[in-house]
Formats: C-alpha cells, sequence, structure tokens
C-alpha cells in the first residue's frame, strides 16, 4: 500500500486482494496502511474479521506499530526516520468522504496524523476494551466532528455496551471541560445511527438523558449539539424544548429549534416558526426555510412564512425557502405569484426553483419558463427539477390528449 487512496484500496479488498500478503519488505499492504496514519486507507484494507484472520503476534505489531506514532508523534517520528530538522509541513486533507485529518511532511517523507483514529480503530477490531477515560484523551486534542481521530473515537465509545461503560460515558456530562462533553454528544449521535441500522436496540434510555442534559447545558456550542442529536429523536417534549431556547442568546442554539417544532403544527408553533422567520441570523432563517419544506400543505402561518423568506436579503435563504414552497401543494395566489416572479431573477437556481414548481403544478407556461432558465452547466444531469420537465412533456404529449 503506497498512498492514501481508501476507495481503491477498498474496492481491491473486497475483490478479494489479500492485505495480509507477506510483501519482499517483510511488511504488509495492512502494515504499510497503519504505518501511513490514515485511518480510511486502514479500515478498507481491515478486511473481514480481522481478530479471527490475523495471528496475535502480527496483531500485536500492528497495534505497536500505531501505538508507537501516536506516543511519538508523527513530526518527531519523521524526524527519527530522515535524519531532517526544523519544523514539519501540516496541512489538512480529506481522509474519506465525511472526516478530514492534518498530513504531515518532513524530509521527504509525508504521512498522516491519524495514528491515533487508527489505534483506536485496531483496538476496537481485535476486541481491545481500554478504558473510556483513555479513549477520551486521545480525542479531545482534535475537537471537531468531521476530524477523524475525533470520530474514530466517538463512534468506538458507542459501542461500548457495559454498564460501567455507560456510566463513565454520563459522567461527562458534568466534566468542566466543555470539549469533554461535545464528545459525549457525538457519542450519543453515534449510537442513535448505529441503532438506526440496527447495529444495537439498547439506547432507548438515551433521548430522556439528551432532554434534561439540555435544560441544563451551559455552554452555546455543546446545547447546539446536544439539541441537534436529540431532534433525531422522537419525544413529549421537544415543543416545549423549541419554546424554551426560541430566543437564546446563541445563534448555534436558535439554529436548533425549528427542528424541535416541525412535528407540532399547532399555532404556537407556527408562531415561533414566523418569528424565527425574521431572526437576525441567517443560518436561523435558513434552517426555518428548510424544515418547512416538511408540511407539503401549507398553513396560512406556514405561507406567510416561506413567502418573507423568499424575499430575504441572504440568497441561500431565499433559495431554501424557494425550493420548500416549489415542492409543497400549495397552489394558491400568494404562491403562484411569488414562485413566477423568480423567473426574472438574475439567480439561475431560483429561476430553476419556479420552472420546476410550474412543471409539477402542470401549469401551461412551464415550457416557458424552462426557456428563461437557460442553458445548465454540469452537475445537473440528474437534478429532480431538470426531469420534472421531461415529465411534464411526457404527460402533455398531443398523443395523450
Amino acid at each position: 500500500m503506497g498512498g492514501f487512496d481508501h476507495e481503491t484500496a477498498g474496492t481491491l479488498t473486497d475483490s478479494g486482494a489479500d492485505s495480509d500478503v507477506v510483501l519482499p519488505d517483510g511488511t504488509t499492504p495492512l502494515l504499510r496502511a497503519v504505518d501511513l496514519g490514515s485511518p480510511a486507507p486502514v479500515g478498507a484494507v481491515l478486511g473481514k474479521d480481522p481478530r479471527l484472520r490475523i495471528a496475535e503476534a502480527e496483531r500485536k505489531r500492528l497495534l505497536d506499530l500505531a501505538r508507537d506514532w501516536y506516543e511519538t508523534g508523527e513530526a518527531e517520528e519523521l524526524r527519527r526516520r530522515t535524519g531532517a530538522s526544523g519544523p514539519a509541513t501540516r496541512r489538512l486533507v480529506k481522509d474519506d468522504e465525511y472526516t478530514d485529518i492534518e498530513e504531515v511532511s518532513l524530509g521527504g517523507l509525508t504521512v498522516r496524523a491519524g495514528h491515533s483514529g487508527v489505534l483506536t480503530d485496531l483496538e476496537r477490531a481485535f476486541g481491545l476494551l481500554l478504558p473510556v477515560a483513555e479513549l477520551v484523551a486521545r480525542a479531545v486534542p482534535h475537537p471537531g466532528e468531521v476530524h477523524a481521530n475525533w470520530s474514530t473515537v466517538s463512534y468506538a465509545l458507542a459501542f461500548r455496551k457495559s454498564p460501567q461503560a455507560w456510566s463513565d460515558l454520563a459522567a461527562l456530562r458534568h466534566h468542566p471541560a466543555p470539549v469533554h462533553r461535545r464528545l459525549l454528544a457525538s457519542v450519543l449521535w453515534s449510537r442513535h445511527f448505529q441503532a438506526n441500522h440496527h447495529v444495537r436496540p439498547d439506547t432507548a434510555q438515551d433521548v430522556g438523558f439528551l432532554a434534561q442534559w439540555a435544560l441544563d447545558e451551559p455552554d452555546g456550542e455543546v446545547l447546539a449539539r446536544v439539541l441537534d442529536v436529540y431532534t433525531e429523536y422522537d419525544h413529549p417534549d421537544q415543543e416545549a424544548m423549541g419554546f424554551h431556547y426560541a430566543d437564546h442568546p446563541d445563534r448555534r442554539v436558535r439554529r436548533e429549534v425549528p427542528y424541535c417544532l416541525i412535528r407540532t403544527p399547532r399555532s404556537e408553533s407556527a408562531a415561533t416558526l414566523l418569528a424565527l422567520a425574521r431572526d437576525p441570523d441567517s443560518g436561523v432563517r435558513y434552517v426555518v426555510a428548510q424544515v418547512l419544506a416538511h408540511q407539503r400543505d401549507l398553513t396560512p402561518a406556514t405561507r406567510e412564512s416561506l413567502l418573507t423568506l423568499l424575499r430575504d436579503p441572504d440568497p441561500d435563504v431565499r433559495r431554501r425557502a424557494a425550493a420548500s414552497l416549489s415542492g409543497s401543494h400549495d397552489r394558491t395566489a400568494a404562491v403562484m405569484d411569488a414562485l413566477a416572479a423568480l423567473l426574472d431573477e438574475e439567480d439561475q437556481n431560483l429561476r430553476l426553483e419556479a420552472a420546476y414548481a410550474l412543471a409539477v403544478r402542470n401549469g401551461p407556461r412551464t415550457d416557458g419558463a424552462y426557456e428563461q432558465v437557460g442553458p445548465l452547466g454540469p452537475g445537473f444531469e440528474h437534478d429532480h427539477r431538470v426531469s420534472a420537465h421531461w415529465h411534464y412533456k411526457a404527460r402533455n404529449r398531443p398523443d395523450r390528449t
């Protein structure tokens, strides 16, 4: 394994390539992947049943290599291997589709600073259960949801099922450092993800835990993350939670409030959403426009909110409001006029939303609307708004009248 291409490595492994084959220098493709410090390629070549497939001595060699890199540090190990002095060059790169990692270069060699995550992944694959505190210590120097070392720890901790592990995790809720509490929220998100994919059925307690935590979390960033996980569940107190935090001073918290209200179309919830549609933060207004897409049959208050957002000064908010309106079942004159007006916008995406709205409503101006959209560049080949025009023309062929 000579590079960081995890997709090719995964394809080769899935096709039967032997990641345990001993190479002329005594290494294996898996060992080389561990040496490079990129969790994604290691996961790609780890293969099935590594605990059973790989001999104990080789498992130890893999673990020792990852641990040596982690404890020594990538820059220092590169100095030892190359004899080079001076600072290493670092840059942030994508490790896989969902995570980032630092790439470290010195003396002509390049590795990635993911040996902490590699070690954690190997331990989990080999059935080694380290203390929760030790895994937490590996994650907190990398506080970012998309950092590979952070995500591997949160994922590994989410698999822990013993009462002691849950007790140790739950205790993080009261840790004085916000980063520890953020990690707990990430672990709870991973537990929910695993439950949705039938990996584990024992997470029923989590939503009540999150509901209690959300009421007393003092840090805005952590609270926003807690609410983000909490609203993944159905819980009877979500509407009350939304009302409680609708005017929170931290905009990150207010951005989570609309998700608390989308399942409750009562007038008080609609009024709160309407107020948030005028929030000073464009991110809050964007989320309101997004969640209102869940209501295909618009109430008068929902319609008013979306029409307000369609005039928003932020172009992203306007695009999201247009998408929610065009995807609704609403055919009132106010909505049709607002959508038709988008055909005169400079923003091609807004014009495309208007044309799409006419197509799905079988409007007679559909062909002309798509002409006003103009030529579309690469990336629109599979866009549902483009295919809607094809369906419109198929429905209205002369031989079908």
